[in-house]
């Protein structure tokens, strides 16, 4: 299965993944508006981009270029809608890295939620109902995904969900070299 000719929906009792789609806007903007989640969000090797959206002009303008980016094979943007309250609480980025350094060929895993959502057993079912589907996703040999040092309850729940701290930085298309990254294969 490749994520850009069928992308998949998930469920569990808590949480539905499933490619993002325009009505989710409201949600999201409260999501990528919330700036005690704004320093869990992964930005390295986005051009600049901090995925601080405070307007519903700026989500919107994200939400397209998040559009023509899984039209174009770039990235999938999949929003996490939490079953109980039927709200989208956060976005999950999957892309394939094509790079020289022992991350080649990695899936990247970005996970971003509301803040109240930044909990180690919220992280661990959402990490655990995604992870699984990866490799066959896109096509990759293993899933890295970053976790700050500050980010306890999201390093908790990586390694509950089988994730070990990289043994090296990623480096970046920027030249930038980036830490806090974990790993599995």
């Amino acid at each position: 299965m490749n994520i850009y000719e069928t992308c998949p929906v998930l469920e569990s009792e808590k949480f539905l993944i499933r490619l993002f789609e325009q009505k989710d806007c409201d949600d999201l903007l409260k999501v990528y508006s919330d700036k005690n989640a704004l320093p869990f969000f992964n930005s390295d090797n986005c051009n600049g981009d901090n995925f601080y959206y405070d307007t519903k002009g700026k989500m919107e303008k994200a939400l397209s270029f998040w559009k023509l980016s899984y039209e174009n094979g770039w990235f999938a943007r999949l929003s996490i809608v939490d079953r109980k309250v039927s709200n989208v609480i956060g976005t999950i980025e999957l892309c394939l890295r094509v790079s020289e350094d022992e991350f080649n060929n990695m899936g990247i895993l970005r996970v971003d939620v509301k803040s109240d959502y930044e909990r180690e057993e919220t992280l661990f079912d959402i990490v655990s109902l995604i992870t699984p589907h990866i490799s066959e996703l896109l096509g990759c040999n293993g899933i890295l995904t970053k976790a700050p040092i500050y980010a306890i309850e999201r390093m908790k729940a990586l390694q509950k969900a089988g994730f070990i701290k990289a043994k090296h930085f990623l480096k970046g298309k920027n030249g930038y070299v980036y830490d806090g990254y974990w790993t599995t294969k």
